[in-house]
């Protein structure tokens, strides 16, 4: 029925641009606004289907308007949205993002009904679950309903991708069900004690995560780019020269592909090249959702990429 099935975080962002990021108990002045749809779960989902594939979202927003906005935008992108249920007593999420003229971010989130969604709701997907070819999860909903969907979804072969954000120590048990972890450097030193800075660094991470029962890991180097690694081999992901704008949905835009590509079937390598590109289109506008490609588009960047 799926390619994808994404459970995760619906949010709407508020995103402020301006020369600088502020220090504590500074004010600086900007010079862009945006309000739009976000949250990494919805992200991912919508990153997924611009590039072609069926999608469902798992998540939960409130019964506010910021919900129906998430829903109107769901609709728009054609992900299926029949779980992505309202709470009544939360509301749905928000994010506060500023961004300064290098496209450098930072964010604080207000999880509101993100913080609501149980292992009960995702056993209402169960017949999704069961139905997809690869399952993107992150972690910033409650580790129940991750480890739920995960549970559902390896019951019938789905392959797991996990986003692992935000970062934080996860048990053995729980990387051995992993097919790929993509962290950035941060959520790097989280699962594993290293501190990532540059390509050495993250091969060592990502051979970390593997001994560790994680099949393949992907691990972003610092700027130099992203180092994916497997039982098998290894594949070096360097950074592609654009013009960046705002890094706000990279990583969302990286794992959306990567999900996209093994749900084709493509080899790892593929669909690190393909995330990769991906990652980079998405820094060239400003915001999440606004900014993530389509197929033709990473598909275009790659053959420039090789000439």
């Amino acid at each position: 029925m799926y390619d994808v099935v994404v459970v995760g975080k619906a949010n709407i962002d508020y995103l402020a641009r301006g020369p600088t990021l502020p220090a504590p108990g500074e004010g600086v002045n900007g010079d862009a606004f945006q309000e739009a749809c976000g949250g990494k779960g919805a992200n991912q989902a919508v990153g997924a289907a611009r590039l072609g594939a069926k999608v469902a979202l798992i998540a939960r927003i409130g019964k506010d308007a910021r919900g129906e906005t998430v829903l109107a935008a769901l609709r728009d992108a054609t992900v299926g949205a029949a779980h992505v249920t309202r709470d009544p007593l939360a509301h749905t999420g928000v994010a506060l993002c500023q961004v300064d003229a290098a496209g450098n971010k930072q964010i604080l989130s207000a999880a509101g009904a993100n913080a609501r969604l149980t292992a009960a709701h995702v056993r209402e997907a169960a017949e999704a679950l069961r139905s997809c070819k690869v399952l993107l999860c992150q972690l910033g909903v409650p580790f129940e309903a991750f480890a739920e969907a995960m549970r559902i979804a390896r019951m019938s072969g789905a392959r797991v991708v996990l986003d692992p954000a935000p970062g934080f120590p996860l048990q053995d048990e729980v990387l051995a069900q992993l097919d790929v972890v993509r962290p950035n450097s941060i959520e790097a030193e989280s699962l594993t004690g290293i501190c990532v800075t540059d390509r050495a660094s993250a091969r060592e991470a990502a051979q970390h995560l593997i001994r560790r029962g994680a099949k393949a890991a992907a691990v972003q180097a610092g700027r130099e780019g992203d180092i994916l690694i497997w039982s098998g081999g290894e594949t070096w992901l360097p950074r592609l020269e654009v013009k960046r704008v705002d890094v706000t949905g990279a990583g969302d835009a990286f794992a959306s592909a990567l999900a996209f590509c093994l749900s084709q079937d493509q080899p790892l390598p593929d669909a690190g090249r393909f995330a990769s590109a991906a990652a980079a289109l998405a820094t060239t506008r400003l915001g999440a959702q606004a900014s993530l490609p389509t197929r033709a588009q990473v598909q275009d960047l790659l053959a420039r990429s090789r000439k």
